[in-house]
């Protein structure tokens, strides 16, 4: 093999490995938010066991050396549970009385009612 050829080569397995790394660690981040989804109800569920099965299953949009397909619906995944997780918040700190996180601070000298 010429130089060239084993220098795209060693390339081509370099991003190979990136892209296998950054599935396997939003993997894990999806994995973790596993312990809300009782809190998130059916549509945490469903973003939740879709995104992980779709990165299981060998059937992709692209080939599975490819992994940048898994890692979307993974990173899409978790925005979506990092909403649904937000607002699950809000309402709870809402029932208990607890001003929100969301409303500016109150000027100085008024009053909320």
């Amino acid at each position: 093999m010429s130089r060239e050829a084993w220098v795209l080569v060693v390339l081509a397995a370099v991003a190979a490995l990136a892209t296998l790394v950054g599935a396997v660690l939003l993997a894990v981040r999806v994995v973790r938010t596993r312990r809300m989804l009782g809190a998130l109800g059916v549509g945490g569920k469903v973003a939740f066991y879709g995104a992980l099965i779709y990165t299981i299953l060998p059937v992709d949009v692209l080939p599975d050396p490819i992994y940048l397909d898994d890692m979307g619906v993974l990173a899409g995944a978790l925005i979506y549970l990092g909403r649904l997780a937000a607002k699950h918040r809000a309402a709870q700190s809402d029932a208990r009385g607890e001003p929100s996180a969301t409303l500016p601070p109150a000027p100085r000298g008024s009053r909320r009612s």
